[in-house]
């Protein structure tokens, strides 16, 4: 029986990869000048696999084909907020799901000041803010004026719309 539901899963896989193969999705454009200041604003030199995994997610950003990548690395320290602007350079906004609340804070703190000088508006959403603060956010989020959110998993429930959400990032770090 074992055997059999592995076949079967495998086979669902197969279905579904060769589904996401079809599909076609949203191609990013190529760096801005904007995307280079950004980068160029960056206090530490990255390291070779850094670099190399801030390259592949660009070109999956500007392949037309749905990306689905697992990038290991701290969030919010360079790969996240570049994929996160670019995607607001091409008027797509960003979700930035993370598991507790006192990360949801950090990382907006974070992708707040390293976005400071750019012209994307950074938000975050979580039990911390008072009712009325979340009514504004999920109002200005639903009407395209916030770029970036940063979120608990608050971000996936029935109250949160997205004018054109065009990339997740999910920290996991803490395992959700």
């Amino acid at each position: 029986r074992a055997k059999k539901k592995i076949k079967d899963i495998a086979r669902d896989l197969i279905k579904l990869y060769a589904a996401r193969r079809r599909e076609r999705g949203f191609a990013f454009a190529a760096d801005s000048f904007m995307q280079h200041e950004l980068e160029a604003s960056f206090l530490y030199e990255d390291t070779p696999d850094q670099l190399k995994a801030t390259n592949d997610v660009k070109a999956d950003m500007e392949d037309s084909r749905p990306m689905d990548r697992l990038v290991c690395g701290d969030v919010g320290f360079g790969k996240a907020v570049r994929a996160a602007f670019k995607a607001a350079c091409d008027s797509k906004q960003v979700a930035v799901m993370v598991p507790t609340t006192v990360l949801a804070y950090q990382h907006y703190q974070t992708f707040k000041g390293r976005l400071k000088d750019m012209p994307v508006r950074v938000d975050y959403l979580s039990r911390a803010r008072s009712a009325k603060q979340t009514r504004q956010v999920l109002e200005d989020l639903k009407e395209g004026r916030i770029d970036i959110i940063i979120g608990t998993h608050k971000l996936i429930s029935k109250t949160v719309e997205f004018k054109d959400l065009g990339l997740l990032i999910i920290d996991e770090e803490q395992k959700f």
